[in-house]
């Protein structure tokens, strides 16, 4: 894209088969998605849900972004990456108070360039109340507003784009869900015949189904797609783990040389060989994992 010509993206991002005795024995074929792959700094669904954000935000002349996070949110790191690479101002709204030094999340989005401010957990909770957002348009002027996660409409366009990429055929597709933006477009972007599975990383998260028809409402005016979620993968809820999921990781990475993102990715190939071994699908079926996150904080 001409906003980010400074950066090598890899487009599309390639995919490879995963050669697994527990899948053969199954007959069920499994393809990675390397979204992952799209660029360091700016991986996967990521870079999907900012493209025409970005865009957006120039059209608009606009150029500053501000979008809200946790202290180790994959999505506040992106927008400094974006921010730095296509020249925008980025201020990252981080939930709960400052801790110094900061951790590496929040070290690198700043060396990137973006500027920190913090709200108080209640405060935050009511982050897209006409108040909150009008006093940091108080303090920080005009600015492009993006979600937490950079899920919106705008968002789910860029993802509707990925199902393209795959040339080869396939029946099913899992994704790990954070807020949902991703699977909304993945699934708006699939053939009638093809299904999408999310695998939700939180706790709980059966509530993201509506979440999802709305994105997808708001962006197509109905839910489009064949998709369900799978809720009884989330480990004990967003960002937490146990020895099984632990062992799994290990076992993955000893096997493929891939070490999966423990939040998301781990949690979402766990599903899918759980799902594979319970006979969910039948033989011959061909089925494409997307990875779309990444493991630790970029090297500048």
């Amino acid at each position: 894209m001409r906003e980010l010509q400074s950066v090598d993206l890899q487009l599309p991002s390639p995919v490879s088969e995963l050669h697994d005795d527990r899948l053969a024995s199954s007959a069920v074929r499994v393809l990675l998605k390397r979204d992952d792959l799209i660029h360091p700094e700016i991986p996967g669904n990521k870079w999907r849900k900012l493209k025409y954000n970005i865009s957006t935000a120039r059209e608009r002349g606009l150029d500053t972004l501000l979008t809200f996070g946790g202290a180790y949110s994959n999505h506040i790191r992106a927008t400094a990456a974006v921010g730095h690479y296509g020249g925008f101002r980025t201020i990252g709204v981080i939930r709960g108070e400052e801790h110094v030094p900061l951790n590496p999340s929040l070290a690198y989005a700043t060396a990137r360039g973006m500027r920190l401010t913090y709200l108080d957990r209640t405060t935050y909770r009511a982050k897209t109340s006409d108040a909150v957002i009008s006093s940091l348009h108080r303090e920080f002027g005009d600015f492009y507003l993006l979600p937490e996660g950079g899920s919106n409409s705008t968002a789910v366009l860029g993802c509707a784009e990925l199902p393209a990429e795959l040339k080869e055929p396939f029946d099913a597709l899992f994704c790990a869900v954070g807020t949902g933006g991703t699977l909304a477009g993945v699934a708006a972007g699939m053939a009638a015949h093809q299904q999408v599975v999310g695998v939700p990383v939180l706790k709980g998260g059966e509530f993201l189904e509506d979440e999802i028809v709305e994105l997808q409402q708001a962006t197509y005016g109905s839910r489009v797609g064949t998709w369900r979620l799978e809720g009884d993968y989330h480990f004990g809820g967003y960002a937490k783990r146990t020895p099984e999921l632990d062992d799994f990781i290990e076992d993955f990475d000893t096997r493929h040389g891939l070490l999966l993102d423990w939040v998301y990715e781990a949690k979402m190939m766990y599903a899918l060989f759980d799902q594979v071994t319970r006979g969910a699908f039948a033989r011959d079926t061909t089925i494409i994992a997307l990875i779309s996150g990444s493991v630790g904080v970029p090297e500048l």
